[in-house]
């Protein structure tokens, strides 16, 4: 390689060395900073976060969250958040807010209001007109001296050491440690309202988490009378049909008082075939797998899917309470219910 050749690899070498310098010191950073929250619980903070979750709970109406700039940013996802953990709320933009949109801001509404410095005009404006209205107000801010904070019913002490960015200029570090703090908020709520894992897929029903949690066997499986069944003295190759034009790779075997008794698979059929060779003369009942696994129709499809993984199958015959044949499935019914 050439001098230049040689310079230009070393002068690469230092700049990707930099910029792994560079994000492993923001990250440390911003680590940081979140740490220094959770530490700030324990003292003077926990009393007002303590204050600011009362007074979400106690909230009639909606939480809006608002800020400008890039606390507008982590206010959105703040209220995203809230909205999807089981506590009403939306994001309404400051500057918006002073043309026209404080109309959206009641009486019985909570305002968390987000802003670094805690001196941000357009804020300022709104805060004394919407709790003239009566809605409380909960404060975020890197400045418990500031003119937000003194305005807030309860204060949130969002102040980092420094920020990120070698500057010490872009918001970076503080918006991270305000996020983290409205995540510590929205669950904390989440889990004072009792808020579970159902109630959060009733929040995503479009998500594979909402299938996942909403989809019930019921709602997959294939009902009486296109499940195939045969009787346990039906001769094997007339079974055989009965799976082929049942199209689920199997058919349920039923005894002659109509009880479950077994099931015939394809894999019945392939094993019957080595063992026995000849089977015209076979009743399905010699070569079917006894004792079936079976779930209830009331049972989330994503169960289903757990008990097939883990016994290694691919259909699944759904029973009644009393033990009746009421349905089956199989893992083609699964995937397209999107469930897997």
């Amino acid at each position: 390689m050439s001098q230049s050749g040689d310079a230009m690899a070393t002068m690469v070498t230092l700049a990707n060395s930099r910029a792994l310098d560079m994000a492993r010191r923001v990250l440390r950073i911003e680590a940081e900073a979140v740490a220094a929250l959770g530490e700030r619980l324990g003292g003077g903070l926990g009393g007002d976060f303590l204050q600011a979750l009362q007074l979400v709970l106690a909230c009639r109406g909606r939480v809006i969250v608002s800020g400008i700039g890039k606390s507008g940013h982590i206010g959105r996802k703040i209220a995203a958040t809230l909205a999807s953990t089981g506590t009403p709320s939306y994001f309404v933009h400051a500057a918006e807010a002073v043309h026209g949109d404080l109309g959206l801001i009641a009486r019985d509404d909570l305002l968390i209001a987000l802003s670094y410095s805690g001196e941000n005009d357009e804020l300022l404006i709104i805060v004394p007109l919407v709790k003239r209205q009566g809605a409380r107000l909960i404060a975020i801010t890197g400045n418990p001296q500031s003119s937000l904070a003194k305005e807030a019913d309860v204060h949130l002490d969002a102040s980092v050491r420094e920020e990120a960015c070698p500057l010490n200029l872009a918001p970076t570090a503080s918006t991270t440690a305000t996020l983290a703090l409205g995540d510590a908020l929205a669950v904390a709520l989440l889990d004072a309202r009792g808020f579970g894992a159902e109630d959060f897929a009733r929040s995503h029903p479009g998500g594979a988490l909402g299938r996942r949690l909403l989809t019930h066997v019921r709602d997959v499986m294939r009902t009486m009378p296109d499940v195939p069944t045969v009787r346990e003295t039906t001769p094997v190759l007339e079974a055989i049909l009965a799976v082929s034009r049942g199209g689920m790779g199997m058919a349920a075997v039923l005894s002659k008082d109509h009880d479950l008794c077994g099931i015939f698979t394809d894999g019945d059929l392939r094993r019957a075939m080595q063992n026995l060779g000849d089977l015209r003369t076979i009743s399905v009942g010699a070569v079917m797998t006894k004792n079936p696994r079976t779930i209830t129709a009331g049972r989330l499809a994503v169960e289903a899917v757990q008990l097939m993984e883990e016994h290694k199958i691919s259909q699944l015959l759904v029973v009644d309470s009393a033990g009746r044949l009421s349905g089956a499935l199989n893992m083609h019914d699964l995937f397209r219910a999107k469930v897997v």
